[in-house]
């Protein structure tokens, strides 16, 4: 008997799910030492697959580079596990002496991954770590147009993790991907939480799913450069960001707001760096390839800009890395003033620093609210301004906003998850990291008293009260005993 590709998915779901969460019962009971080093042996085995499944991403789907792909993998292998191997993440990981506070990690339980088809492999790598340093079971659903690339890394995450003593089913992905998988994944009884990243139709289906939820957004990103930028770099920043795979990363440059004194100079230094100034035909042409049925044209996502180029039917110069045209309009009817996801940026003149505040929030409202904004300026009054009123969750200074969005270049958590916040209807305006997959159960021992009055009364030590500090070594020794 043929069964339905969808029925087999379903049951595929199920499956995996209830392998995940009795893994996940296996995961609960090992100790910081053990989960630190399943988690060093995925970023380890990770790092050393990164350009193969590189090679295997874009061969798949035809989006970004391999070298950048490269990367982007060593980055969610290499760069999240630097910035979590010493998170506390088992038992006790804080202790307020003076309020009398423990605060106790848990397991969320079992993750739901929903994984896009531009960032495929890097985006595993990343779910994958955060999930186990947790202590929880993942169970991945690529995206179609990713699922060899996608499967291949979820193995490689998979047997490391069994190598370093996890259990099976801790890192799982679906084999028989469908709409109606990913769904049956989101609202599945044993499903406990969903890392979403993907389009906003995914993301909504996430939030809608009556689980809780992590969710993105689409970031059409305005760079604003003031006239007090150090111009070589700004340019150099802009166009190393954008171009970077291609512009597949949703904090990548969409659009840049510059000051007019200092146009002329600028649009020379980004010539310089490998941009392309469209002409009025030009622009017209890639202006006409960009959308297709009022949707971003998936032919054009992570392409170079040759292949872009071919598309509109124009020529360009060899070595060009990004394509640019300048813009007026803001807007719907406005195809450059829209998230790209590719290598073409638009570019609107402004009088000073308050025009150039009025044209970043009008492009953030017509497709990026929450997500990330850019300022490059050498005046702390103008950044801090600039920075105060912007509906953005990160606001990227003197840096190109691929790179310090995902906190590459910056000081904020690395990640390939970034909240945008209720401005972008999420839950958070983080940057997602283990530390939002736990439950944190706090431990509060009384400390004051309430008298008739409502008054609070602060209690007062007897000799056979027992200090905190004995307390938690008496729960330490327990732990490691139950461990």
């Amino acid at each position: 008997m043929n069964l339905d590709n969808d029925l087999i998915s379903i049951q595929e779901v199920r499956d995996k799910v209830h392998l995940a969460a009795v893994a996940q019962k296996s995961l609960e009971q090992l100790s910081q030492a053990e989960i630190d080093s399943i988690v060093r042996n995925m970023s380890e085995e990770a790092a050393k697959a990164a350009e193969m499944l590189a090679r295997l991403a874009v061969e798949e789907t035809g989006f970004g580079n391999v070298q950048d792909k490269v990367t982007k993998n060593l980055f969610a292998a290499q760069r999240v596990h630097d910035a979590i191997k010493d998170m506390k993440t088992v038992g006790i990981i804080q202790v307020d002496e003076g309020k009398k506070v423990w605060e106790i990690a848990e397991p969320v339980g079992v993750i739901a991954g929903i994984i896009p088809s531009t960032n495929p492999t890097s985006t595993i790598i990343f779910k994958a770590l955060i999930a186990i340093k947790a202590r929880n079971a993942i169970v991945f659903s690529p995206h179609p147009a990713a699922l060899n690339c996608s499967l291949q890394a979820v193995k490689i995450m998979n047997d490391a993790a069994i190598a370093a003593g996890a259990p099976e089913g801790a890192v799982q992905g679906i084999e028989h991907s469908s709409l109606d998988a990913s769904r049956e994944l989101m609202s599945h009884i044993k499903t406990n939480l969903i890392l979403a990243t993907g389009g906003p139709g995914m993301v909504k289906a996430a939030y809608s799913s009556g689980k809780p939820a992590y969710g993105v957004g689409p970031g059409n990103v305005p760079v604003y450069v003031h006239k007090s930028a150090n111009i070589t770099r700004s340019a150099r920043q802009i166009i190393e960001s954008k171009a970077f795979d291609y512009g597949t990363i949703c904090a990548s440059e969409q659009a840049v707001v510059v000051d007019e004194e200092i146009k002329d100079r600028f649009l020379t230094e980004l010539q310089k760096k490998g941009a392309y100034f469209l002409n009025p035909a030009e622009k017209e042409k890639v202006a006409g390839i960009l959308l297709k049925n009022n949707s971003l044209n998936t032919q054009i996502v992570g392409r170079s800009p040759l292949e872009i180029a071919e598309l509109a039917g124009i020529g360009i110069p060899e070595g060009t890395k990004i394509l640019v045209g300048e813009e007026e309009d803001i807007g719907k009817n406005a195809p450059f003033s829209l998230e790209k996801l590719s290598t073409v940026l638009a570019f609107y003149t402004v009088k000073d620093w308050q025009e150039g505040c009025e044209i970043s929030m009008k492009l953030l409202e017509v497709g990026g609210l929450g997500h990330t904004i850019g300022i490059h300026a050498n005046e702390d009054e103008v950044i801090l301004a600039f920075a105060l009123k912007k509906p953005a969750s990160r606001v990227i200074v003197n840096s190109g906003t691929t790179f310090g969005g995902i906190g590459a270049t910056t000081g904020i958590f690395p990640s390939m998850t970034l909240g945008c916040g209720t401005y972008g209807n999420n839950i958070t305006t983080d940057n997602i990291g283990p530390q939002h997959l736990l439950n944190i159960k706090r431990v509060a021992f009384g400390i004051r008293e309430m008298d008739n009055n409502s008054q609070q009364i602060e209690l007062e030590s007897s000799e056979g009260e027992i200090s905190v500090e004995e307390i938690t070594k008496i729960v330490m020794q327990v732990i490691s005993q139950l461990t």
